[in-house]
């Protein structure tokens, strides 16, 4: 034997009972790390039940408008000539606003009242059978043509008597017949000319003119009524594009009125959420240029139609909304929550707490170790859900905080 091994022999003879001890506590020590690791608590986050209110609510964007607007838009090309308010301005029913040069208006005016006045006298004058010359020169034709018949018949009447005495010949007989033909005839042309002097196309043509006489005195009427611009009713000037000495074109906005003490809200609403609304239900309007202010109303019009709005199936819902001081103003966009549904003193968990995989249950903490409960969920929110099932200020886990799974019978406390 080597002098090594003996002097290795020689140690381990030495310290055998030192190094079976040391043997021995270090397998206690990994025996009991791996116990301690078996039977520690998992760290995990707790909730605890409580009793509250909650919503179950709707969120998106939406635009002001007025309820009622007045628009005033220009009916002829024009110049502005007097502008009497500013946008902001409150204004009164009646109140003058703004005005057009209506010169070329009132030129329009005259010109077709001229052409209604003539077409009317020639409408006159074929319903009267001419004019009151034309007339009273035909009637005194006709007494003279009368005449002339009357005499006509005298002269045939005296003729046929001397054919009979042999005085006048047959030949002068016919001529007498025929002077009182032409002379019945002159008589019967007279009476048709009293009677329908124009024919239908003459008629047609004037009742024409006239008509078109009446479309443009109307016109250049509203004209002239839509140069001068009141407000119909008492409201706030919230639109004014136009300035004393500018020109507008047919069509283009002239002044914007409206009464804002109460305004209406147009949002678009999700497919999927559409089913959840209902007139009356309440709306909260937030606006991001006034932090900290609330506005609250009412869905008054529910969507008619499903659009596509970009990526989205939406649907447009209206709310209408009271609107104190007039601050939120048209065409502002605002933050919309619609209510669907609110519960009072009811059990409130945060929504990670519940679990479904077929039924819906949580993780319920009972004297340090996690047990399965079953419960039912009412209305929810994005953070939060009502239960039913669970004792008050039962406590919850929702997750462990080193991303160990949570399994039912593991021992837990609170993370730190």
């Amino acid at each position: 034997m080597s002098p090594r091994n003996n002097s290795q022999a020689g140690f381990f003879g030495r310290h055998r009972v030192w190094i079976i001890g040391l043997a021995i506590i270090a397998a206690v020590i990994v025996l009991a790390a791996f116990i301690s690791l078996q039977r520690s608590d998992v760290p995990v986050r707790i909730a605890e039940v409580h009793r509250g209110d909650i919503r179950a609510v709707i969120t998106t964007n939406g635009k002001i408008t007025p309820v009622l607007p007045f628009e005033a838009h220009a009916v002829a090309p024009a110049l502005v000539k007097r502008v009497l308010v500013r946008e902001g301005d409150r204004v009164q029913a009646g109140q003058l606003l703004l005005e057009l040069n209506t010169s070329e208006a009132q030129a329009e005016a005259a010109k077709a009242l001229a052409q209604l006045r003539a077409a009317e006298a020639s409408m006159e004058a074929i319903q009267a059978g001419g004019t009151r010359e034309e007339i009273l020169t035909t009637r005194a034709e006709l007494v003279k043509a009368q005449t002339d018949r009357d005499a006509a018949q005298r002269n045939l009447d005296a003729m046929k008597r001397l054919e009979k005495e042999g005085a006048a010949s047959a030949g002068e007989v016919k001529d007498a017949e025929n002077q009182l033909e032409r002379a019945d005839a002159q008589v019967n042309l007279l009476q048709q000319k009293l009677k329908g002097r124009y024919s239908r196309t003459q008629v047609e043509q004037v009742q024409a003119q006239q008509n078109e006489g009446q479309e443009a005195y109307a016109a250049a009427q509203s004209v002239l009524r839509n140069s001068v611009v009141r407000a119909p009713s008492a409201g706030v000037v919230y639109s004014l594009p136009v300035h004393a000495g500018g020109f507008v074109n047919t069509g283009d906005l002239l002044v914007q009125v409206a009464d804002l003490s109460t305004v209406e809200v147009h949002s678009f609403v999700d497919e999927p959420d559409i089913a959840r609304l209902s007139p009356g239900q309440r709306v909260d309007i937030m606006w991001d240029a006034m932090p900290g202010r609330q506005w609250q109303g009412t869905v008054t019009r529910l969507p008619a139609q499903i659009v596509k709005y970009q990526t989205r199936n939406v649907g447009e819902v209206v709310c209408r909304v009271p609107n104190p001081g007039d601050r939120l103003l048209p065409n502002t966009n605002v933050n919309v929550s619609i209510i669907t549904a609110e519960h009072r003193n009811v059990l409130v968990v945060p929504r990670e707490a519940v679990r479904m995989d077929g039924k819906t249950w949580v993780f319920q903490i009972v004297n340090g170790e996690l047990q399965q409960h079953e419960v039912k969920v009412g209305i929810s929110n994005l953070t939060q859900a009502e239960v039913t099932g669970l004792p008050d200020n039962a406590q919850l886990a929702l997750g462990t905080t080193n991303g160990q799974p949570l399994h039912p019978g593991m021992t837990v406390s609170r993370a730190q």
